[in-house]
């Protein structure tokens, strides 16, 4: 078994996972309708937990940062992979859900007019805002769990 490097999220990979998202979303009011299911609404509470996961990432993100890049102190290696996993994770799972939100707004647009979907578009924009600002943590907490190079230190003057 060979052992292949760990890479970073890609862009592609996350704009993927999101259009597969947006197809869900988009797809289920016409098939919840058409099995005459009642369309579930969005509760603020989707878009709060974004927030929260956004804000949980964004503090690991930080002290991870300034812990192996700033400070240059070690960290145990199964954390350090703990800490990766978590980013990997989330940055997958908020990009899914980011995109379910866009088209389950979307599955909406046309009906502004009405009270309930324009809560339902207004709502779920706003959960998959917060999911975005929950992916851009995630990517950012990816980020500072790489280890620092011995030539990236800030205080060298720069070699010509």
């Amino acid at each position: 078994m060979t052992r292949r490097p760990l890479r970073r999220s890609s862009a592609v990979q996350l704009a993927v996972l999101g259009v597969v998202g947006l197809a869900v979303g988009r797809a289920l009011r016409p098939f919840l309708e058409w099995r005459d299911a009642v369309v579930p609404t969005v509760s603020w509470v989707a878009a709060g937990t974004m927030l929260f996961l956004a804000g949980i990432l964004a503090v690991l993100a930080w002290t991870t940062f300034q812990a192996l890049h700033r400070e240059r102190r070690t960290m145990h290696a199964s954390r350090a992979l703990r800490l990766l996993a978590l980013a990997k994770a989330s940055a997958i799972v908020t990009a899914l859900i980011a995109g379910y939100y866009v088209g389950f707004a979307l599955s909406f647009a046309g009906d502004l007019e009405l009270a309930l979907p324009r809560e339902r578009v207004i709502r779920s924009a706003a959960a998959a805002v917060a999911a975005l600002v929950a992916m851009a943590a995630a990517l950012a907490l990816e980020r500072a769990c790489e280890v620092p190079h011995d030539d990236e230190d800030p205080d060298r003057p720069a070699q010509a």
